[in-house]
């Protein structure tokens, strides 16, 4: 994911539904990224802190016990999804609305309805999509 993101040094990483912050975490240590990680759940959070603690990487991460559709993500670079195909659907107006043109969004597993992806790879039996934040898209995908 982080690879078909592009994601490097001096992005900053948005992780909507972090879990125990994996993804977040590797930005930071592996591609010099700054990440925050949105989970609703505090075990969650308490577990991503812990793990974010143990890779040396407290100092570039945060993360935020909120519902991802009342998170603050308007400075984020990239963001990568793990949700069920409707949450995407869901929350892709926000996504569009909040984001900046030019931000990378990367979903593992599933799409974002008949908003196209820039590119898809195959992993194994997983597709990893990517999309970038376009005007055009904005305009026509942001208010669905």
């Amino acid at each position: 994911m982080l690879k078909l993101g592009e994601v490097k040094q001096g992005d900053i990483l948005y992780d909507l539904g972090c879990g125990d912050g994996r993804i977040v975490i590797m930005a930071a240590q592996k591609f010099g990224a700054r990440g925050t990680g949105v989970d609703i759940d505090p075990e969650r959070i308490q577990e991503a802190e812990a793990n974010a603690r143990q890779a040396g990487v407290s100092d570039r991460v945060r993360f935020i016990q909120k519902n991802l559709f009342d998170a603050d993500i308007q400075d984020a670079t990239v963001v990568t999804l793990y949700l069920l195909p409707e949450v995407n659907l869901k929350l892709r107006p926000k996504l569009l609305k909040d984001l900046k043109v030019g931000t990378r969004i990367v979903s593992h597993q599933f799409d974002m309805g008949d908003w196209e992806p820039d590119k898809k790879v195959d992993v194994d039996w997983r597709s990893v999509y990517l999309w970038t934040v376009t005007e055009k898209a904005k305009q026509e995908f942001g208010g669905k």
